[in-house]
């Protein structure tokens, strides 16, 4: 199973291109990458929401990476944008991808 560090690559560039990033200090984080879905997370009130105008994208890695490590088991990250009919969302880390097998297989 892939884990967060096979992800950096990914997580990099996506982050070179998003408007903002947020967490709901749980699980969820979201990686948003237009204006419009930053400010549904701001309607949402995410807290904390870091936008590309405030941070660079090292920053946001530095701070998802942080979020990620710091969530409970249920941890996932989503990079959202604005599409036709609302909102998209691609799965860069899903739920329990990177948790190990326990010995008899299962997590």
């Amino acid at each position: 199973m892939p884990s967060i560090t096979d992800k950096l690559g990914e997580l990099h560039e996506v982050l070179s291109d998003a408007k903002g990033i947020a967490w709901d200090t749980c699980h969820k984080i979201y990686i948003m990458m237009d204006d419009q879905e930053v400010s549904q997370m701001r309607d949402y009130e995410y807290d904390p929401l870091l936008t590309s105008a405030d941070t660079t994208p090292e920053q946001m890695l530095t701070e998802v990476l942080r979020w990620y490590n710091d969530s409970c088991s249920l941890r996932f990250i989503d990079v959202t944008s604005t599409g036709e009919n609302g909102t998209e969302f691609y799965s860069l880390m899903g739920q329990f991808e990177d948790e190990e097998d326990d010995e008899d297989g299962e997590y």
